[in-house]
């Protein structure tokens, strides 16, 4: 949508996402990313923190048992999405105002650290209501046991088979 404001944020996680479910039935996951800047003062030699920006975010459906299911406390991560104001009243009549980050991706930063990437099986949705049609109105795709297979492709792939190609690279 035109005018929406998109960032990006790189900080580590305060807590464990936290998953809850609507009265719908409908998962979201609620967690907090810390970002903090650091600077090098040249006189002291060292490396100095700034001012933490604490961000409320949230991820639905799916997403959101991927995220609870995968990150953790103190995880260093990398997350995009789009910045939405809103406005309440506290329990004392004040009214308050809350920036907080939809989620559209996130991820583990591998700056510091490794990870074990597993796909997880598709219930066809794709992210998208298709238009009402069930199942999302995409055909269900299989998982095969390669993460990086191309769906409907056998397992061997280009890089399986030494000299298959000769000395060209296939793309």
């Amino acid at each position: 949508m035109a005018g929406e404001t998109v960032i990006t944020v790189v900080g580590n996680l305060t807590a464990d996402p936290e998953l809850r479910y609507t009265q719908n039935g409908l998962p979201v996951a609620n967690f907090t990313i810390a970002s903090t800047p650091r600077t090098f003062d040249r006189q002291a030699n060292e490396w100095k923190d700034g001012e933490a920006l604490f961000l409320r975010a949230s991820v639905w459906r799916e997403f959101a048992e991927h995220v609870a299911g995968s990150l953790t406390k103190g995880m260093r991560v990398i997350a995009q999405g789009r910045l939405r104001q809103r406005s309440y009243q506290d329990r004392e009549g004040q009214n308050r105002t809350a920036i907080e980050l939809e989620v559209d991706e996130i991820g583990p930063s591998l700056r510091y650290a490794t990870a074990q990437v597993t796909r997880a099986a598709s219930n066809g949705g794709g992210g998208f209501s298709g238009g009402g049609q069930q199942g999302g109105g995409r055909p269900q795709q299989q998982v095969s046991e390669e993460p990086w297979s191309t769906p409907g492709s056998s397992s061997a792939d280009a890089w399986s088979t030494p000299g298959s190609f000769g000395d060209d690279t296939p793309f």
